[in-house]
């Protein structure tokens, strides 16, 4: 095949046009499952277009689904990834932990076996066209050949110098993978050993090549900025050379690199200034207000350090913002303007502090400090220095709340503000929605607080601190479509509060069963809108929780004395309606007559040590499920199958432990590797009986 591109182009033009093919391909999937969604909803027949046997086009029926959360080919590498990394695992507790149980022929023998055979099944995968799980199964190859090193060190030279073997090795095993990756061209785990040699003459290796010379000047400059002598100094300053020199090369090689590079390289020095600055002052700062978490509202905040750093410090951290905000004025990138925000809201937030103002005037300026950054995040959320600046004042509102905490009134001055700023924030239209929804999280949180506050200082015991939290979830639901774009993370945030009330009320078994109950009552409340009808069943849930606590409370031990009676004529109220009704789903007809009695039997079998109630459950369990599979009834074949499957695993647990315990360490790693690299391999073929076994699922009543 001619050709007027050099091969090295031709290549880099292959891949770009193969990875174009891929995204269209993922398109077009996508496409097909959103039409498969419409025919389907219109009740008409689904045809699929796909190869016949004899190899030529033929139209056959299928049936659709819904959209992926995840693509075929990216799910796929998950599975070869995960495979990978616990094949890499196994190997490495094999050479750590297992060596010394064999002998020296054993460990070599081994090794090379294993290593061997990992460097050359790619090559066998690759005719078969298993590329992901080549690249996979390499991987594992190549960290197999660090282990072969180490090893032959630790057996055959462990006297020698550590750091000039590893050098020499290190150099042995480039050329090792670098002829590896010749070898079988088509994978691109070897190919980062081979950029900065191809820098010089393939267009596609000079960006990693860039990478590496970046890479070279930071070590060069550390190990410069920290040499006693010129002689010390020469070494690292070769080492900055020769990265000049690559990266040079690189940019030479690739123009559109060059501009990008020339500012990067600029914004990585004044970052790198800046990171100085601000890793000796900033950090201590921030880290010593976790110690007021030993001891809350003791008044303990200690006085300014005489000997720190003072205002230079702060001066130089906000010099080095200036600096990086005229970068990103000339340069337009936004790199320059992110670190101009970060610094800048580190020199202000850590000034008052640095220069030992009053804890009243910290507090003050640091609150400023931190609404001033949430406004930019507010009116440049979607830009990199905006994004910047909500992690800013994230960490600044953590930060003087955990500070807050160390006097009572600065706890409800400090989250008060906070929390009528994060409800202002959520309350502001113009600012994009995820900046909004954050907010909104951060407004509950602080008036959940407030609460716990509140009640703390009543000296009520912890389990009544409930009430007041279960308030905050009763107020979002509430206000409901009042809360507009902000509903959804909201309520989220409510809920989690709701769970951290039933958490405080859970030392005592009759308030437990009050914040039980009414959080039922919240979720019915919410769930009168049409749009939260589905809190319904979780409102059901709720009171019989808060029956079953109240039960347990006065020695209740066989729930099927109270369960069944209500399990029977609900049953048989389903099946009336089943008649009446065919289009009735089995769940709203058998499903809570059956949940009555199975669940909490399942729980009382769980805490049971004897084999009478799992062998009658499992019996019952098992009834239904056979009872669901010949009606074709969904409810009772998943509730009955996972009740049994519940307490099968409750049987056998204590005899897989026991296997499990006899077992050596890497061996379960090393299983789950191997089926996950399995499972990978054949990840279409698995992925369509899934989609069969849930349309199978999907038919019955």
């Amino acid at each position: 095949m001619n050709s007027p591109l050099p091969p090295a182009e031709e290549l880099a033009l292959v891949d770009r046009e193969l990875a174009q093919l891929d995204a269209r391909r993922l398109y077009l999937l996508a496409r097909r499952d959103w039409l498969l969604r419409l025919v389907q909803q219109s009740g008409a027949a689904v045809v699929q277009w796909g190869p016949a046997a004899s190899g030529s086009p033929a139209w056959t029926a299928g049936p659709s689904g819904p959209a992926k959360e995840a693509s075929a080919p990216s799910a796929q590498n998950v599975l070869l990834t995960l495979g990978a990394v616990l094949l890499a695992v196994a190997a490495l507790a094999f050479t750590l932990v297992s060596w010394g149980s064999m002998g020296i022929a054993g460990r070599s023998a081994v090794l090379a076996v294993v290593t061997a055979a990992a460097l050359a099944a790619p090559a066998v995968l690759l005719r078969r066209g298993l590329r992901s799980t080549a690249e996979s199964v390499a991987a594992v190859g190549l960290l197999l050949t660090v282990l072969d090193a180490y090893a032959l060190y630790a057996v055959g030279m462990p006297d020698a110098d550590g750091t000039g073997y590893a050098a020499g090795a290190a150099a042995v095993l480039a050329a090792v993978w670098a002829g590896y990756g010749s070898a079988l061209r088509t994978l691109r785990i070897p190919l980062p050993a081979l950029d900065a040699a191809l820098a010089l003459r393939v267009r596609a290796a000079a960006l990693p090549a860039a990478l590496l010379g970046s890479a070279a000047l930071l070590v060069g400059a550390a190990q410069s900025w920290s040499a006693g002598s010129a002689a010390q100094a020469l070494g690292p300053a070769a080492l900055l050379l020769a990265g000049a020199a690559l990266g040079a090369a690189a940019a030479w090689r690739e123009p559109r690199v060059w501009g990008a590079a020339l500012v990067g390289g600029v914004a990585a020095v004044v970052g790198a200034l800046g990171a100085l600055a601000s890793g000796a002052a900033v950090a201590p700062v921030l880290v010593a207000r976790l110690r007021v978490l030993e001891e809350v509202w003791a008044a303990t905040t200690p006085a300014a350090d005489p000997y720190g750093p003072g205002a230079s410090a702060a001066v130089g951290l906000l010099l080095t913002a200036g600096a990086a905000w005229w970068l990103s004025r000339v340069s337009a990138r936004p790199e320059p303007g992110v670190l101009a925000v970060v610094l800048g809201w580190s020199g202000l937030f850590t000034a008052p502090v640095l220069l030992g103002f009053p804890v009243a005037v910290v507090f003050a300026v640091q609150l400023a400090v931190t609404g001033a950054v949430g406004f930019l995040a507010l009116r440049r959320s979607g830009r990199g220095a905006g994004i910047a600046a909500a992690a800013c004042a994230l960490a600044g509102a953590v930060n003087v709340s955990l500070g807050a905490l160390d006097g009572r009134a600065a706890t409800f001055a400090v989250w008060g503000l906070l929390g009528a700023g994060c409800a202002a924030g959520a309350a502001y239209g113009p600012a994009a929605r995820w900046v909004r929804s954050a907010a909104a999280v951060c407004a509950v949180g602080y008036a959940t607080g407030l609460l716990v506050a509140s009640a703390a200082v009543t000296d009520l015991a912890v389990v009544w601190w409930a009430l007041p939290v279960l308030a905050v979830a009763a107020v979002v639901a509430a206000l409901g479509p009042r809360l507009g774009a902000v509903r959804l993370p909201a309520e989220i945030a409510a809920a989690v509060a709701g769970v951290l009330a039933l958490a405080l009320s859970a030392g005592r078994p009759g308030t437990l069963a009050l914040t039980l109950a009414l959080s039922g009552v919240v979720c019915a409340g919410a769930a009168v809108r049409p749009e939260r009808r589905v809190l319904g069943w979780a409102a059901g849930a709720l009171f019989v929780a808060a029956t079953w606590v109240r039960l347990a409370e006065a020695g209740v031990t066989a729930p099927e004395a109270y369960t069944l009676p209500v399990t029977v004529p609900a049953l048989a109220v389903g099946f009336l309606r089943r008649r009446r009704d065919a289009r009735a789903s089995s769940w709203t007809a058998y499903g809570p007559g059956l949940a009555a009695t199975l669940l909490p039997s399942l729980v009382a079998a769980w805490a049971d040590a004897d084999w009478v109630r799992p062998l009658v459950l499992g019996v019952a369990a098992l009834a239904v499920t056979l009872a669901g599979a010949r009606w074709r009834l969904q409810a009772p074949l998943l509730l009955g199958g996972a009740v049994l499957a519940a307490v099968a695993v409750h049987e056998l647990a204590p005899y897989v432990v026991q296997v499990a315990g006899a077992l050596p360490r890497w061996v379960l790693p090393a299983l789950a590797g191997v089926l996950l690299l399995a499972v990978g391999a054949t990840y279409e073929k698995r992925l369509r009986d899934a989609r069969r076994l849930r349309a199978a699922i999907g038919r019955l009543g």
